[in-house]
């Protein structure tokens, strides 16, 4: 599967199946198998794995079900979150229908696979035993020590290499049968329609620190992600499914961007990638800004990366209860855009929202920001409108003269859409007699000369150019 095509929605109502282990045994590497791509990451750091992650597995002719990845258990992590993994991988494990309890068949037996088989064991939910990192048949006898554990059978696999996930497949097929049979296109199709709408994929993106994770426990009003004044405590982007007001969507938590020169190890390199995946495969996303610091660098630069993959964008003034408190609302947000000035320049297209996470404040204020997004995203502008709009904008500032040239436009028409969006992007094509000859500054003065008519706040504006005579066009922004 494409890791850079949308994730699939997860069903409500399927079988949940939760994989629970110490760290570094090779929970996440199971993981990215079954579902059939790399969501969670892999690396030999114990510890890298703090969220519940989870995934709708969809195998042909087989059960669907949900797929959790938790924290590793039992890890002395040297940043103090030990007990907060543990209480992740708990809620996992009280959620879960089916457990599979991974341990390591390098290693052997360790006194914490012997401490969690005995929390297994008192559970009534089903539990399969894998042992990892067996990667060739000489080495199956490995797995024999962990029958001490007192399940009923264990499976031997590789993640690595993919042995045995066959194997492990058909035995949770038998594990998921008494929940129902298996969920056919037809099922799953009527069970998606049945949704009240597309869940919108909701990207929430900053630097580390600005309070990311705090705001998704505030609009989930649940201790769902790990929250810390520790700077990078997410490394996994995190999809969460969440419904209000009858609308359906995915909010992904995802880890702080800093500069990869100031990133000092691998896993916030990997994590950094996630977040820029993330960006990529989101219906919106949510720059937050920490309001008490103001606009910075970095912010500078996530709004560039937002800009660069032309993803709708609303940002949050966070931490917004600390910002002149003691003046009104909308006094306040007045003060800080005469404060910052042009430092607001960057994603112009986007709307501010003042927000605090902390004290959940003004939150209902974001998704009627979204949704007003979603709603203006819908009614693009007819051909006949911008086209004349634009050669009003030409006629009143003609565009400069270039190698002796000046820009004609021949024809103005949206692009067709290859894949239907939940918030379409709005993408116009552009013939004109020589694309060099638009020069970028005119570009903008002509998405601003629409945007007047149309603002089409929250969303970014594409044109495509393309010369009248066969030479290679360009898109624009």
């Amino acid at each position: 599967m494409d890791s850079s095509s949308p994730e699939p929605v997860i069903t409500p109502g399927l079988p949940r199946v939760a994989i629970v282990g110490r760290p570094n045994v090779g929970k996440s590497a199971i993981f990215n198998r079954l579902v059939g791509r790399p969501i969670s990451i892999v690396h030999d750091q114990p510890g890298v794995t703090r969220d519940r992650i989870a995934f709708e597995c969809r195998n042909k002719g087989r059960h669907a079900y949900e797929l959790t990845d938790t924290g590793g258990i039992g890890a002395t992590l040297d940043d103090g979150f030990a007990v907060q993994v543990r209480t992740e991988a708990d809620i996992a494990i009280g959620t879960a229908d089916v457990i599979l309890f991974v341990v390591d068949g390098r290693d052997g037996m360790t006194p914490i696979d012997q401490d969690l088989a005995k929390v297994l064991r008192k559970g009534r939910r089903e539990v399969i035993l894998v042992a990892n990192k067996i990667d060739t048949p000489r080495s199956d006898p490995h797995a024999a020590e962990f029958s001490a554990l007192g399940f009923d059978d264990i499976i031997a696999t590789s993640a690595a290499h993919g042995r045995n996930f066959e194997l492990l497949e058909n035995r949770l097929e038998k594990a998921l049968a008494p929940f129902g049979g298996p969920v056919g296109e037809e099922k799953r199709g009527t069970a998606i329609e049945e949704l009240a709408a597309t869940p919108l994929q909701i990207a929430i993106v900053g630097r580390p620190n600005v309070g990311k994770s705090s705001l998704v426990n505030a609009i989930l009003n649940d201790e769902r992600t790990i929250v810390s004044d520790v700077a990078g405590t997410t490394r996994d982007a995190v999809d969460i499914p969440y419904t209000r007001d009858g609308k359906n969507y995915t909010l992904i938590d995802t880890a702080g961007l800093r500069r990869r020169q100031l990133m000092d190890t691998s896993v916030e390199v990997f994590s950094a990638m996630r977040t820029e995946r993330s960006i990529r495969r989101a219906d919106v996303c949510l720059l937050l800004i920490d309001a008490t610091s103001g606009v910075v660098a970095g912010d500078r630069r996530i709004a560039r990366t937002i800009l660069d993959a032309n993803k709708p964008c609303i940002i949050l003034l966070n931490k917004f209860d600390l910002y002149h408190p003691e003046a009104r609302y909308s006094d306040r947000i007045e003060d800080f855009k005469t404060e910052m000035g042009d430092e607001l320049f960057f994603l112009p297209y986007a709307p501010r929202v003042a927000v605090s996470a902390k004290e959940r404040q003004h939150l209902g204020k974001i998704f009627k920001s979204i949704e007003s997004v979603r709603e203006s995203a819908q009614t693009p502008i007819p051909t006949g409108v911008l086209n004349r709009l634009l050669r009003e904008s030409i006629e009143r500032n003609p565009p400069p003269m270039k190698g002796g040239k000046r820009l004609k436009l021949l024809y103005g028409t949206q692009k067709r859409e290859d894949r239907p969006q939940v918030i379409p992007v709005p993408e116009y094509m552009l013939f004109v007699n020589h694309a060099n000859l638009l020069t970028r500054t005119y570009e903008r003065f002509l998405e601003n000369q629409i945007r007047e008519k149309y603002p089409m706040e929250g969303l970014p504006f594409v044109f495509t150019v393309k010369s009248r005579k066969q030479q290679p066009g360009r898109t624009a922004r």
